[in-house]
């Protein structure tokens, strides 16, 4: 089974390349009530792709009525989000950081959960996120291969085993049954998809319908982002950006789902 396969290799300090077996880009297990739309789905060819042309000025940190309000221009429309809902610590923030890494390269460090954008002169854009619960982190490097808005959700039969109802949720897309993108997916508004060479991960850095997760360690393995430091991010970064997660020597702090 997925799951068993993947606690296996990550008992065994799996190194990245050895993850075409996990991944939680189709194995998310959301709050229905929060993540499940009420509208038809979208077919899968109506899903804007990806651009590297910005789509929204990019806002800058600490203005954080505009950071985190509402999004109208896009395909779909953004909620803003209770800031007093996220730790503060969480939010997204230009800080000084010390590192070897060039400009672009993305650096993530599950058990502080945040992930940093490299700048010039010392700094990077910090934003919160939410990582992997226990049995289902993972460290190494990757690239971007390729960037898309408002993704599509493919569950795997395992999660259809635990959940059949997701079932009635789902539509027949271009490949499988799936979610189409939108509102109501809980891979948000952007996927970042996670290669190694020309292999799948098939772990991503994506939005999150529940913002309420950021901070904390809820995930099957992918990093979520609240969906405007997702929008924030994907502007910023290119395909082909490198990424690094972090190993840990502690124990992340663990929420149930």
């Amino acid at each position: 089974m997925l799951m068993s396969s993947r606690h296996l290799l990550l008992i065994g300090s799996l190194a990245l390349g050895a993850l075409a077996l996990g991944g939680c880009a189709d194995d998310e297990e959301p709050d229905l009530q929060a993540a499940l739309p009420s509208q038809p789905a979208v077919p899968a060819d109506e899903v804007a792709e990806s651009s590297d042309k910005p789509s929204h000025p990019v806002v800058k940190a600490g203005n954080y009525d505009s950071m985190y309000g509402p999004i109208k221009d896009e395909k779909f429309p953004v909620s803003g989000i209770k800031v007093a809902t996220v730790d503060p610590n969480f939010l997204r923030k230009e800080v000084t950081y010390s590192t070897k890494e060039p400009v672009g390269t993305i650096v993530i460090d599950p058990p502080h959960h945040y992930l940093y954008l490299v700048e010039e002169d010392g700094k990077a854009m910090r934003y919160g996120v939410g990582v992997g619960r226990e049995g289902f982190g993972w460290s190494g490097e990757a690239t971007i291969n390729f960037k898309r808005e408002w993704p599509d959700w493919y569950p795997p039969k395992e999660m259809y085993e635990r959940q059949p109802e997701l079932k009635k949720k789902m539509a027949q897309l271009q490949s499988g049954l799936g979610m189409a993108g939108g509102p109501g997916n809980p891979i948000g508004a952007r996927g970042m998809y996670l290669w190694q060479g020309n292999k799948d991960t098939l772990y991503r850095i994506h939005g999150t319908v529940e913002p309420w997760t950021i901070g904390k360690s809820v995930s099957s393995g992918c990093i979520r982002m609240i969906n405007q430091d997702v929008i924030d991010l994907y502007q910023r970064v290119s395909v082909g950006a490198r990424v690094v997660v972090l190993g840990s020597k502690q124990p992340a702090k663990v929420a149930g789902l």
